[in-house]
């Protein structure tokens, strides 16, 4: 069965088949854009020391014929035979690139992958989507890298500069002008047969016949199924189902709904997402409903079906299909209402994130502490607003969550909220900042204080509960320890129903300081089912 891959995954070949005559495809497609594949043989020091082990459509093949250029075929804008038992000592990588030919940018492309396949089955994927690139020109999508033994690693990384700036990043030269060259017909290596059904027959050039290793090589029989989109480009983890529907993805480049009061970077607003106050999608460790129990295979469905199928089909990868992780190619997405993920190689900004907060990350992630200062550190002491944080940097993806707090990720397009820095799990670097006072007669110390978040960027808020969004009128009311936030343009007035004569006698109501809220229309204020 094909294991998925995600970027930066790694393992051994004999781990995914026995076979070492592999063929390696390649899909990747935009609108009015062309792409040109390439590998690249690499030697220990990851350079191209030798031309000829550059393998493209002007030099399909490797001068041993290790490598070679088969063409488009079962569904891969191009495709790739690999011996590895046959290529040369000095080879010590294979990197396969895609590279566009012509005007555009890599985020620009849609759903694509690369995959291995041994004697016609698929063993192993990596899946991404063009908008995990931004003004990128060209992307190495994956590695057969030797150490010890052959290796594959997912990579997915991008390049600014195209073609020549992976030729630079190789330590090759790159021509002014390169001749054109010669007219010849395809190279005599692999032609697919008319009958789609039938697994093509690999025809072998004039070179010593190797041994038949096992697999035997084949190249898909038949053209990639249509659930192949599935696939995005996150590998699966365990997380609860985002849409309301589990068997069919959400459309490209937008999540899943789900209850929430702001809106994820770069989402308009779903056409259909629920208010607040109505049941939010089922929480992890809940099946959708009519789905089976966790576990258990469906009722007439047959055994060995492969892992493209729907997660209705049979076997461990169907019980776990319900609880794959999201990914839409957003910055922040939300894996169920307690996890969430952001991914640093969008958006070129640090986040800050409350300390001990991350429960796993992939890529290369660096957390450093984020200190207030003597001046915050002041402020946060006196006014219960200090905020202990770790900064996150770098290329990957970190998932953070808070002792199953419910989470949701709010937008600001250069508007304001308030919320207490209790409730605050992360926000980007990019967000302006400080304690807020609201002042008010009859309470201890006289104010309650609060933290105001400004500017372009996301905060993440936490809830007890799934929260109730309500507009602000001239008769709204909150108790203090309730209201999670509010829009910063509106006017908050403490009223205090605190009296000498009523506190000098027992059995009043309990409900002594209450928030009033004023502000045009338009302004909000979140509270959940919990008092702090």
């Amino acid at each position: 069965m094909a294991r998925e891959f995600q970027r930066g995954h790694k393992a051994k070949v004999s781990d995914l088949t026995s076979g070492t005559d592999l063929y390696v495809g390649v899909q990747i497609a935009g609108p009015g854009l062309t792409f040109d594949i390439s590998c690249f043989g690499l030697d220990a020091d990851e350079q191209l020391s030798d031309d000829r082990y550059f393998i493209f459509f002007n030099q399909p093949k490797s001068p041993e014929e290790s490598i070679q250029v088969l063409g488009a075929q079962a569904g891969d804008t191009e495709s790739f035979r690999v011996t590895l038992d046959r290529i040369p000592a000095n080879i010590h990588k294979l990197s396969f690139t895609a590279t566009l030919d012509g005007a555009g940018q890599m985020s620009q492309a849609g759903p694509g992958y690369i995959r291995i396949v041994a004697g016609g089955e698929e063993v192993v994927k990596y899946a991404f989507t063009g908008s995990e690139f931004t003004t990128e020109r060209a992307v190495m999508l994956g590695d057969f890298y030797l150490k010890d033994v052959w290796r594959f690693a997912a990579v997915g990384q991008g390049f600014d500069g195209g073609l020549d700036a992976l030729l630079k990043n190789f330590g090759g030269e790159v021509a002014e002008e390169a001749p054109a060259a010669p007219s010849q017909d395809a190279p005599p290596a692999f032609a697919p047969p008319s009958q789609p059904s039938a697994p093509p027959a690999f025809g072998a050039p004039a070179a010593p016949q190797a041994p038949q290793p096992a697999p035997a090589f084949g190249a898909p029989a038949t053209p990639a199924p249509a659930p192949q989109q599935q696939s995005m480009h996150a590998a699966p983890t365990i997380a609860a189902p985002m849409a309301p529907a589990p068997q069919a993805p959400a459309p490209y480049g937008q999540p899943p709904q789900q209850p929430q009061f702001g809106q994820i970077p770069g989402q308009g607003a779903p056409p259909a997402a629920p208010p607040y106050g109505q049941q939010p999608p089922a929480s992890f460790g809940q099946q959708p409903p009519g789905a089976p129990p966790f576990g258990q295979q469906p009722p007439g469905m047959p055994h060995g079906v492969p892992q493209g199928v729907p997660a209705a089909g049979a076997g461990l990868q169907a019980a776990l299909q319900p609880y794959k992780e999201a990914a839409t190619g957003q910055r922040w997405t939300s894996q169920n209402q307690q996890l969430i993920r952001v991914d640093l190689t969008m958006g070129g900004m640090p986040v800050l994130a409350r300390q001990g907060s991350m429960v796993m990350y992939q890529g290369k992630v660096d957390f450093g502490y984020k200190g207030a200062g003597f001046a915050g550190r002041m402020v946060g002491n006196a006014t219960g607003q200090e905020m202990q944080l770790m900064r996150c940097t770098g290329r990957g993806q970190v998932f953070l969550a808070e002792e199953g707090a419910h989470l949701h990720p709010i937008e600001l397009q250069g508007d304001g909220i308030c919320v207490s820095a209790e409730s605050v799990l992360a926000f980007d670097e990019s967000l302006q900042y400080e304690v807020r006072r609201i002042e008010g007669h009859g309470i201890p110390g006289g104010a309650l204080f609060t933290m105001q978040f400004q500017g372009t960027g996301t905060v993440v808020v936490k809830t007890h509960g799934v929260p109730v969004v309500l507009p602000v009128t001239p008769t709204t009311f909150a108790d203090c320890n309730a209201v999670v936030a509010w829009s910063s343009a509106s006017q908050v007035i403490i009223s205090s129903q605190v009296r000498l004569r009523r506190n000098a006698y027992p059995g009043h109501s309990g409900e002594t300081v209450n928030l009033q809220f004023r502000g045009a229309p338009g302004n909000f204020i979140v509270v959940q089912p919990y008092e702090v």
